[in-house]
């Protein structure tokens, strides 16, 4: 069963670590997420991103939540695998295998987004062994 809501972006600091007269570029970003819906609370996000072009983008990183999950209160880091294409992210995420702590301890998290407008997101994630 899929748990489903949205998270907003708070803060988005991006430094660009090499860049090539093309375009194409790597770079860091520190991210702040709010989430609401069936998982609350708030989350700090390392992305690395290599860019094709401007509209173009892959990413990886890990995502620290603390809050709220169908109801069970804990901490847990997930490692994403995602894209940017044509204004709009998306991302697959898997939790951390023993980084969830509290009420989420031995539980394993996988899910996704996909970026609307305005720096919103819409999320589903399941839970196993619940």
């Amino acid at each position: 069963m899929a748990f489903k809501g949205s998270f907003s972006i708070t803060q988005w600091d991006e430094d660009t670590l090499s860049e090539r007269s093309e375009g194409i570029k790597v770079s860091h970003a520190s991210i702040k997420q709010v989430y609401s819906g069936e998982m609350s609370g708030e989350s700090n996000v390392e992305f690395l991103m290599s860019y094709q072009s401007q509209m173009s983008a892959k990413f990886t990183g890990f995502e620290t939540f603390v809050g709220v999950v169908n109801g069970m209160r804990g901490t847990v880091t997930f490692q994403h695998a995602g894209k940017f294409e044509n204004g709009v992210a998306s991302s697959e995420f898997i939790s951390i295998e023993g980084s969830a702590t509290g009420e989420l301890t031995g539980k394993n998290l996988r899910g996704n987004f996909k970026s609307g407008e305005s720096g919103k997101a819409d999320y589903a994630i399941e839970i196993d062994n619940a």
